[in-house]
């Protein structure tokens, strides 16, 4: 089995941000063999990515916040998974979906189990 790995999500206002700190809690709940811990990319992350096995940036949409952040602190993730490069529509202030939470959830694992990046 892979070593788990530590989401980093963009957790922004947006309901692409706001999906990615909520699925990000699912998979901790559902997979914490696969996923370690789940952090918003708005955190002091220096420490978190020292210890971290593995890191994926779990972004909302191209603004790649997560991904962004975690670069200023010299950190290259292991993977990188979009939201909306996963079929899911950006759309303001609207509430996340359950079906996009379980969308965005398979990509990650998907991402995760493949060893590859996704989206």
């Amino acid at each position: 089995m892979a070593e788990p790995v530590t989401l980093i999500t963009c957790s922004g206002l947006l309901n692409t941000g706001r999906l990615t700190t909520l699925t990000g809690t699912a998979l901790l709940r559902r997979s914490p063999d696969i996923v370690e811990a789940s952090l918003p990319a708005s955190r002091p992350l220096e420490e978190a990515a020292r210890y971290a096995g593995r890191i994926l940036a779990l972004d909302g949409c191209e603004d790649a916040c997560a991904l962004r952040r975690l670069r200023e602190i010299g950190v290259e993730p292991d993977l990188h998974v979009v939201a909306t490069e996963c079929g899911i529509t950006k759309d303001g202030m609207a509430e996340p979906r359950f079906d996009e939470i379980e969308r965005l959830a398979g990509a990650v694992l998907a991402a995760v189990r493949g060893g590859s990046e996704s989206g």
